[in-house]
């Protein structure tokens, strides 16, 4: 009996024991928590502060460099009082005129670009209306595009003329017809009829060369908008430039075919632009 009293007390003491191991092991667990967290902000707190006390050094060294740009700016400023104090009262008139004069300078830029984009606008819809007008016209006949601030109205040799002639056939007098309608309600616009050949040399009776056979080609366009369609003479223009502007290499059938073809290029309005720039001057 004395002994189980005994054993029963040590196991007490051992439970005992137990349950304060396990209390103290839990107490720690959360103080190493607490202690990590503290750890964790005060490393966080370090690199914050790190990195204001990195931008407070940039910008005080910024700000150093503002600082002395300022006194360069006011040393700069003192010495031009110094000049501009000397100044006679011609040397004076002149810088004066001269900062008009860029005043002016900037009215006519602003002038120039809103011509360009009438004239460019202009292009637009005539190129989309001559489309229109030709549109039941095979597309590999005629071109037309805007390049170099001129519309180009490029057709083919095989839609105008025999081969080796001048003559123009009655299926291109149509074609001419429509594109003298869409020109015609633009009179103030000019342009030029360019005739073009292949390499293939021509002579005959009638055609000395082929620098002969584009010229007459040129003007053979020419007489028909003018005596069929009323188009006024003075703003056409007729011109032979023979093989020496080719599309296409003339090592081909396809070549040559694509390099026989008249041009007419519409110009653009060129006597506006010259008025434009004649301004600067007269207002100088």
């Amino acid at each position: 009996m004395k002994r189980l009293n005994i054993l029963t007390t040590v196991v007490m003491i051992l439970l005992l024991a137990s349950c304060t191991g396990k209390k103290k092991l839990l107490q720690e667990q959360e103080r190493y928590g607490r202690l990590n967290t503290t750890l964790i902000q005060t490393q966080q707190d370090l690199e914050k502060s790190r990195l204001a006390n990195e931008e407070s050094l940039r910008r005080n060294a910024q700000l150093a460099g503002e600082i002395q740009g300022l006194n360069k700016q006011i040393d700069l400023l003192k010495s031009n009082n110094s000049t501009l104090s000397q100044l006679s009262s011609s040397q004076a008139e002149s810088i004066k005129r001269s900062i008009d004069n860029m005043g002016s300078a900037n009215s006519f830029i602003n002038e120039l670009q809103r011509g360009i984009a009438r004239r460019d606008s202009l292009s637009l819809v005539l190129v989309m209306n001559l489309k229109n007008a030709l549109s039941d016209i095979n597309d590999q006949d005629i071109n037309i595009q805007i390049e170099k601030s001129a519309v180009y109205i490029s057709i083919s040799d095989k839609l105008l003329f025999k081969s080796g002639s001048y003559e123009v056939n009655e299926n291109a007098k149509v074609v001419l017809g429509k594109v003298a309608q869409v020109l015609n309600s633009k009179p103030e616009l000019e342009f030029l009829v360019e005739g073009h050949t292949d390499n293939v040399p021509m002579k005959s009776a009638c055609i000395e060369d082929n620098w002969d056979l584009s010229t007459k080609r040129a003007t053979a366009i020419v007489r028909i908008l003018q005596n069929q369609y009323n188009m006024n003479p003075k703003r056409m223009t007729a011109g032979g430039r023979s093989e020496y502007v080719p599309l296409q290499s003339n090592d081909s059938v396809a070549g040559k075919a694509a390099n026989r073809r008249t041009r007419i290029v519409i110009l653009p309005q060129l006597d506006q632009f010259m008025k434009l720039l004649e301004k600067p001057g007269g207002q100088g």
